[in-house]
C-alpha cells in the first residue's frame, strides 16, 4: 500500500521495491511546483529507515530537492542491536550487495518524473553512507556524496571510480570508526585522487546525529544535539555546492 501525504510545500509518499531479494518501503518526499529538481538519495543507519531518516527527507524537499529515504531491511527496524549486526556486518563485507541495494533505490529516485536523473547525489549514515560510497567506487554519476559514522574502505583502486567530491563527518570519540580507520578512509580518497573532506566533531560518539531512541544501544553510540545540527549544515552545504537547486 502507498500512503501519500501533502503539506503546505511537501508531498510524501512510500515506495516499495526490491533489493536484496526482500521488498524494501521507502519514503519519497517530493517538493512544491511541478518541475523537475534534483535528487538525492538518504542512507540510513545499520538499525534501519526511520523517522529521523524520513524527516531528513522531507527537510530537503522543503529545500527544493526531490529526496528518497531507502530501506536497508525490508520494512523492518532492527532495535536489537544482535539482530541488527547479524544482518550488518555481512552487508558491509559485500560491496557487491551494498551496491545492489543502493542501485534498487537509485533507479526508483530516478523514475520519479519530478526527478532530473542526471543531477543526484547520495548521503547516508553508518550502513547507508557506505551503501553511498560504494555507488561513488563503481562509478555512477553522482554530484556528491556525503556520509557520517561510515569510514568503510573499498576494495583496492575502486575509489578511483568516485566522479564527485567526497564530505565524510565523524565523532572523536567514535569507537567504531577509530583514529586508525580515519587515516585508512583518507589515505584511500587521497591515493585515488577524489575531492574529499572530513570533519572530525570533538567528544562526539558513533552515531551522534541520530537523536536518543527507546531501545538497548551498543556501547560507544550516544546523542550529540549539538555536532547532529552541525553535520546536517554541512551536509545541506555540500549539496548547495555540488546539487545547487535552481528554478
Amino acid at each position: 500500500m502507498t500512503t501519500v501525504t501533502t503539506r503546505t510545500t511537501v508531498t510524501t509518499r512510500t515506495v516499495a521495491y526490491p533489493a536484496d531479494n526482500l521488498t524494501m518501503i521507502g519514503h519519497l518526499a517530493l517538493p512544491a511546483g511541478a518541475g523537475r529538481r534534483p535528487a538525492v538519495l538518504i542512507g540510513p543507519e545499520g538499525v534501519g529507515l526511520s523517522d529521523v531518516e524520513r524527516r531528513r527527507a522531507e527537510a530537503l524537499a522543503e529545500l527544493g530537492y526531490v529526496a528518497l529515504a531507502f530501506d536497508l531491511h525490508g520494512g523492518r527496524y532492527l532495535d536489537d542491536p544482535e539482530e541488527m549486526l547479524a544482518r550488518c556486518l555481512p552487508l558491509l563485507a559485500d560491496p557487491d550487495r551494498m551496491r545492489g541495494i543502493g542501485h534498487a533505490a537509485l533507479d526508483v529516485l530516478r523514475a520519479e518524473p519530478r526527478a532530473d536523473p542526471d543531477r543526484t547525489a547520495a548521503i547516508g549514515y553508518g550502513t547507508g553512507g557506505a551503501v553511498a560510497l560504494e555507488l561513488g567506487r563503481e562509478g555512477v554519476d553522482l554530484r556528491a556524496i556525503g556520509t557520517v559514522n561510515a569510514l568503510i574502505t573499498g576494495r583496492p583502486g575502486e575509489a578511483a571510480r568516485i566522479r564527485c567530491p567526497v564530505w565524510a563527518g565523524v565523532g572523536s570519540e567514535d569507537p567504531i570508526m577509530p583514529p586508525a580507520q580515519r587515516d585508512a578512509f583518507t589515505a584511500e580518497m587521497e591515493a585515488a585522487g577524489v575531492d574529499w573532506r572530513l570533519v572530525v566533531y570533538g567528544g562526539a560518539l558513533h552515531a551522534f546525529h541520530h537523536p536518543s531512541v527507546g531501545h538497548t544501544v551498543r556501547p560507544g553510540v550516544g546523542y550529540h544535539p549539538r555536532h547532529a545540527q552541525r553535520a546536517w549544515r554541512d551536509i545541506v552545504a555540500l549539496l548547495a555546492e555540488c546539487l545547487p537547486v535552481t528554478d
